[in-house]
């Protein structure tokens, strides 16, 4: 497959996550593994593979890369994704692909004894961070992501958008926290202003809101809760659909 052909391919795959709402993450890795099993079998079109060219890519997965069952069933999901989503294959051996069995494991939990050790070994914002994944039962991500306008100090509530499953939701906010992530947001608002006084764009927003809210980006209420500490650039932007 010549070179335009495959960025005409990567941009479809790019263009249907999208259209379907799916996480920049899971974008990124659908992308990447379709770009490996093109390369694998010789930057040969997927429509011109089917059954027997799947299984030799994830035969070599397992076999000379020996990744795990649960890195094996996210290069599955992908193909499956490529075939059925983006090219409209809708073939039975689509269905007939062996899924690896994740082992069973016995989750390793720690003590309370030994998460107070932890976090009492932790300072800054990253003990912050680490104290509200602890104390709300967010996930790593959905802490990242966290807004300004999504704390909610009178009712001892946070909303956590965009969660498992793309689903909205509400938990508690630890009184024991309140005082320091308050003075975090202190520290974040001369930060949010600085930004502002230097003319910045804003930071990034879901879907097309900055379209139909064209001031929201530069709005306090939709800035990061924990903003990286150096600029960044829109991935949406960055990873055009037609790159």
């Amino acid at each position: 497959m010549e070179l335009n052909q495959s960025s005409t391919l990567l941009g479809r795959v790019r263009e249907v996550i999208r259209y379907k709402h799916y996480s920049i993450r899971t974008e990124r890795c659908y992308v990447e593994w379709v770009r490996r099993f093109v390369a694998f079998h010789g930057r040969r079109h997927p429509r011109e593979m089917g059954a027997d060219e799947v299984r030799a890519f994830l035969g070599h997965l397992a076999a000379d890369l020996q990744v795990a069952a649960s890195t094996h069933q996210q290069a599955l999901s992908a193909l499956l994704f490529l075939y059925r989503d983006v090219l409209g294959v809708d073939l039975p051996w689509l269905t007939n692909l062996d899924r690896p069995k994740k082992p069973k494991r016995t989750p390793v939990v720690l003590s309370r004894g030994e998460v107070e050790r932890l976090l009492a070994a932790m300072d800054g914002t990253h003990a912050l961070m680490a104290r509200l994944l602890y104390g709300t039962g967010m996930r790593l991500m959905e802490c990242v992501r966290l807004r300004v306008k999504d704390v909610d100090f009178e009712r001892s509530e946070l909303t956590v958008r965009h969660g498992k499953g793309g689903k909205d939701r509400l938990t508690v906010l630890p009184k024991s926290l309140m005082a320091s992530l308050r003075a975090h947001l202190l520290r974040v608002r001369n930060l949010w202003e600085q930004d502002a006084a230097a003319g910045r764009p804003g930071v990034e927003m879901p879907e097309a809101l900055a379209r139909k809210y064209p001031a929201a980006p530069k709005s306090w209420g939709w800035f990061w809760v924990f903003p990286a500490r150096e600029l960044s650039t829109d991935p949406h932007r960055a990873s055009s659909p037609y790159a």
